[in-house]
């Protein structure tokens, strides 16, 4: 007899392989699990003039599939009531790899489709577009399975209570393994004769799940301490950290900026210490290391997700924006602990990418671009990585000049062969191309320093810079005919919002206009486009169109906790980067709309989504820092900052009772929560607050905000003040109107726990401040 919830394993989205089915005693024997550690994608595919815009589908679609399928909504849920049928839910995302291959094995089989039709009401959801209904059924598959992931694939009763999960199956059995077909047909038997137990399963996880996700803190129960907090998530990072090739953990190895941001910070508050000088070198070889690896993009930019190795250097090859914005941050943050210029350009590299080929005219940006794409022209087929990989023979055609006094008559292509590990056979194990698609392809890896391989070749190390951007020029010019991956042209706000505090941070800390005029118009998109100021309400999303126009759905998808966090997070960046206050002023009127829609009054925190929609049956508080940052992670910061700014100690109360709410899970997993373990830092040290008073455009206010910027100071608010009593910060803190330039010159006051500096006029002595200041602060 069936068990009410299969044990499905985790399903992990790499090259390497799918997911197994551990039936137990339904199915013919268990198999080895691999446990989830992290997001993984897919979702099935779609016309290219509908990709990234699937809830655009306001009527029942069987386009590119072999069954009849329904967008999440009443329609869908009527009709299973209506004919009693379960429902079959299928999530995940538009440029996924091993969704595609599900719907090309299964959804597009004519007698699988059949049998969906028939007996299930099947919905389409894209899980970026609902975060909240994706989070609710993966909570219940990694509950019943032990992992998640992409595609999911839920079975529902016609009031949507789950009570068969998994992720990808193969379309026919595969020995002990249960194709889709027959979990299909077992599912029918059961929901004919055993619908009773079913439903019955199904309401009693849920009601499991309802208490068993439950984040809420004690009355009158305070933050864990900082320092404790801190420590134990430095030693859990230290204990997965591998020391080769930087990052955590073995392969599949992904980027995690979560963590490398905290430990960044760690090492700023405790930089005279052996764990402080450690956390440091984890963070920058980790970064140094990516950068070097395939899963950095050597011709085109960017980063792809993450890499099937522990060295980095078979990437699943997809790009995602969430990444690029994270990955730029911590890059420029490194250059700021380090002074070397090598992060730095890695920073400007990742954004030169997005503004080239992740950007829209609108001014906002789009959520990636797949793996997958055909490997010339007029082909069919699609391969991962087709895009970006190279052959020995290809290099050597393309780069045939003999270099001017090399040894040996040296040609670029040996140059660049040699550095980059080209080897003529391709330079893929066969263990990390398990179908075969990078046979004889390479992957371009930084396998010498610049200096070695000038070295290797008699050539000067300046010679080898030049003929190195000269071949890269040469070979990013034939990736542009080749044929394109998928592009997902949907823009989501709170990936906007990571990006728009990339472009606002790196310019900053640059002082580069170009970056920060960039910024200032994703500020604008997200205040045109997914801002709606009749309802006071964030957008999730917006649409690409096929003339490159902006679409909205109707009605369009309200906006979700992290679209109003990322959002004000990156409107705070970008008026510290301006000094722009409608940007700090838009940051305060979110701010209030989240916690109107959000937060919890009991227990303290926020909820994923807000509580109107009766679909949505868990009200989920995440407790995850993942690929990306926990929203409450994310807010506990904001409201800190915000307190700051405007003197509301509500918000100082909130972020307060926010850290208590997920008390144990800092206290036992810290690790789980590297965002929110910096926002518990920066409680417990007190914000800095560097207020910088002068004329906005003048060079004198410019120098000491520089000043500012080339340190890496992550408790900080700053803040602009010309003396204007009027001015948006001065009615909310007036203590500000009390401080004045001296002489006529811009001048900086640095102030912590109420008590300030004595003013400066000069760069060099604000930075020797601020540099003072974080010594004392490591003491505390």
């Amino acid at each position: 007899m069936l068990r009410q919830a299969w044990r499905w394993s985790a399903f992990r989205d790499t090259r390497a392989g799918t997911a197994r089915s551990a039936a137990a005693s339904f199915l013919a024997a268990d198999g080895p699990r691999r446990s989830s550690a992290g997001p993984t994608r897919g979702f099935e595919d779609i016309p290219h003039s509908l990709r990234g815009r699937s809830q655009l589908l306001q009527q029942p679609q069987s386009v590119s599939a072999s069954y009849l399928r329904y967008p999440w909504g009443h329609e869908a849920f009527e009709k299973a009531k209506k004919e009693d049928k379960p429902i079959f839910l299928s999530v995940g995302y538009s440029t996924c790899h091993w969704c595609h291959v599900m719907e090309r094995e299964s959804f597009k089989d004519e007698e699988i489709g059949k049998i969906l039709s028939d007996n299930f009401v099947c919905i389409k959801l894209d899980r970026e577009e609902r975060p909240d209904v994706d989070k609710v059924y993966m909570t219940f598959v990694q509950a019943t399975s032990g992992g998640g992931g992409w595609p999911m694939s839920v079975w529902l009763t016609p009031d949507l209570r789950p009570f068969i999960g998994g992720t990808y199956f193969p379309p026919r059995d595969q020995g002990r393994r249960p194709g889709f077909k027959t979990v299909l047909m077992r599912i029918i038997e059961q929901w004919q004769n055993n619908r009773a137990t079913l439903e019955s399963s199904g309401e009693k996880i849920i009601d499991a799940l309802k208490k068993g996700t439950t984040i809420t803190a004690n009355p009158g129960e305070s933050p864990p301490l900082a320092p404790d907090v801190a420590n134990r998530c430095f030693q859990q990072l230290v204990h997965s950290y591998e020391e080769e090739y930087g990052g955590f953990k073995d392969a599949p190895k992904f980027p995690s900026p979560v963590n490398l941001m905290f430990l960044m910070s760690y090492w700023s508050m405790n930089c005279s210490t052996s764990e402080g000088v450690e956390a440091l070198q984890m963070a920058l070889h980790t970064l140094r290391m990516m950068a070097l690896g395939g899963i950095h993009d050597h011709i085109a930019q960017g980063f792809h997700r993450y890499s099937t190795d522990s060295s980095w250097h078979v990437p699943h090859f997809e790009k995602m924006l969430y990444d690029q914005a994270q990955l730029a941050v911590a890059y420029i943050s490194a250059f700021q602990v380090s002074g070397e210029q090598f992060y730095a350009d890695v920073a400007k590299d990742i954004l030169l990418y997005v503004s080239r080929d992740l950007s829209d005219k609108s001014g906002g940006f789009y959520s990636a671009e797949d793996a997958d794409s055909v490997p010339a022209p007029g082909g069919l087929e699609k391969r991962e990585g087709a895009f970006c990989v190279w052959t020995a023979s290809e290099v050597r055609e393309l780069l045939p000049d003999v270099v001017e006094g090399a040894v040996g008559a040296a040609t670029l292509a040996d140059v660049f062969m040699h550095h980059y590990g080209v080897k003529e056979q391709g330079n893929v194990a066969a263990e990390q191309d398990p179908h075969g698609e990078l046979q004889g392809k390479n992957v371009l890896i930084v396998r010498y320093s610049a200096e070695l391989t000038a070295a290797h070749f008699g050539i000067t190390v300046e010679k080898f810079n030049e003929l190195m951007t000269s071949a890269r020029g040469r070979m990013a010019e034939v990736r542009q005919i080749r044929p394109r991956p998928h592009l997902d042209t949907k823009m989501l706000a709170s990936w906007n919002g990571l990006m728009l505090s990339a472009f606002a941070r790196v310019g900053a800390v640059l002082g580069n206009e170009v970056l920060l005029e960039r910024a200032v118009q994703a500020g604008n998109f997200l205040k045109e486009h997914l801002w709606d100021p009749h309802q006071q309400n964030m957008l999730r999303s917006c649409y690409g169109g096929d003339q490159m126009e902006v679409q909205q759905i109707s009605p369009p998808i309200c906006g979700f906790l992290d679209d109003y966090a990322f959002v004000v997070c990156g409107l705070l960046d970008l008026y510290e980067a301006t000094f722009q206050t409608e940007w700090l002023r838009w940051a305060e009127e979110l701010q209030a709309r989240q916690d109107a829609l959000f937060w919890d009054n009991q227990g303290g925190g926020y909820f994923c989504s807000e509580p109107s929609d009766a679909a949505v049956l868990l009200r989920l508080k995440e407790d995850q820092d993942g690929a990306e940052p926990s929203a409450n992670s994310v807010s506990a910061s904001n409201l800190l900052r915000l307190s700051h700014y405007t003197g509301k100690q509500e918000w100082l109360q909130k972020s307060q009772q926010l850290l208590a709410a997920f008390s144990d899970r800092l206290t036992s997993i810290p690790i789980a929560l590297p965002e929110m373990v910096r926002a518990l830092m920066a409680q417990h040290y007190t914000l800095k607050q560097i207020v910088i008073c002068g004329q906005k455009e003048a060079s004198d206010t410019a120098g000491l905000l520089a000043a500012v910027n080339s340190l890496f100071s992550p408790f900080k608010v700053v803040m602009h003040t010309d003396g204007n009593p009027e001015s948006f910060l001065c009615q909310r803190l007036p203590a500000l109107s009390s401080m004045t330039q001296l002489d006529g010159a811009a001048t900086a006051y640095v102030c912590q726990d109420l008590t300030c500096s004595l003013p400066v006029t000069e760069p060099q002595e604000l930075r020797r401040l601020l540099l003072d200041g974080a010594t004392a602060q490591e003491a505390l």
